[in-house]
């Protein structure tokens, strides 16, 4: 089941879901996403049994929703700073022609000459898919912001004015909400952009924490339950209409060095990432950036992230935001 959020011609929410590449349907009675998906945490219910209770009414036009610039994030929450943007990197190992090129250097090379980044990435190669019943290594971990800067699918992600780079970064993120017991629930999956600022990144690895605090967007549907292992889908950048980067990206447990359940273990292990009610958008990271073939996004570019089986591609234009004036006041 895929579900999603838009606004009707009024502005008034409406939720819908489809099967598939099937006719989207609205759910009757649904404030929300987020409702739908804490009444199943805090009932016990599935989210497609609440969904079923509820009802489905009028068919729903999703392109046509998105060509009217209707589309909201899959999830929102009434207080957009309990939601939260996070995300993990060093978990993918990349296409199969780098796969074993990775793999030798991290079984090869000296401990001690081995980057920071290095060290992270054969950690999760030894331990980030650990047996039933154990604990696996942790990965890296950053933080990106609040539901302030949760994108809708169709909007601009805006590149502050004192960043270095504004790029892409395909993505699978899972949805999360807390029950009202402080027990998180996995809604689905989600296609993202876990935009970033790679040059800033790249003058020292501490810059990373710096390059990740900028929007993201994910959606626009999610998947509901749990996601393949083997997940194929393509980034792309057009400029003008025509394309100037296109890569296929892989994702699922089968591309990972990770397994899905170890990130998530080392996310929510931290009693902070458990507040009742609270909604979590976990990015899992990736292997594919136009920024490592030299592409340089410009002002009007529109990113593209699509993945068979996550129901529409993800679009969003790039927009650099003016320069602004900051000054903190004594009171």
């Amino acid at each position: 089941m895929l579900i999603s959020q838009v606004k009707d011609a009024s502005g008034k929410l409406v939720v819908a879901v489809r099967e598939d590449a099937g006719e989207a349907r609205a759910v009757n009675n649904a404030d929300s996403v987020y409702a739908l998906a804490i009444e199943a945490a805090n009932s016990g219910k599935s989210l497609a049994d609440v969904v079923k209770a509820h009802g489905l009414g009028d068919v729903v036009d999703l392109e046509k929703a998105y060509a009217e610039g209707r589309f909201l994030p899959p999830i929102t929450h009434p207080d957009p700073a309990h939601l939260h943007l996070t995300g993990t990197g060093l978990t993918h190992l990349g296409s199969a022609a780098t796969r074993d090129s990775m793999h030798k250097k991290a079984n090869d090379t000296a401990e001690e000459t081995l980057t920071d980044s290095m060290k992270m990435f054969k950690m999760g190669l030894e331990n980030g898919k650990p047996k039933a019943g154990e604990k696996g290594v942790q990965p890296e971990w950053f933080y990106k912001g609040n539901g302030y800067v949760a994108t809708a699918p169709g909007a601009a992600l805006l590149s502050p004015s004192f960043a270095l780079d504004g790029g892409e970064e395909p993505e699978m993120a899972g949805i999360y909400v807390i029950s009202d017991k402080g027990e998180p629930f996995r809604i689905g999956f989600a296609v993202s952009n876990e935009f970033s600022d790679h040059v800033t990144e790249r003058v020292n690895y501490l810059y990373l924490a710096h390059s990740k605090l900028r929007p993201a967007s994910f959606g626009p549907e999610i998947r509901v339950g749990a996601p393949p292992a083997d997940i194929r889908g393509t980034s792309r950048i057009l400029r003008n209409g025509k394309a100037i980067f296109e890569k296929p990206f892989l994702s699922g447990e089968d591309n990972m060095s990770h397994t899905f359940e170890n990130l998530e273990y080392h996310h929510f292990k931290y009693g902070l990432f458990r507040a009742p009610g609270d909604v979590h958008v976990h990015m899992f990271g990736t292997a594919t950036l136009s920024f490592a073939d030299g592409v340089k996004p410009e002002a009007g570019d529109v990113f593209e992230i699509e993945a068979a089986g996550f129901g529409l591609p993800l679009k969003n234009p790039l927009k650099v935001e003016a320069e602004e004036t900051i000054a903190v006041k004594q009171l």
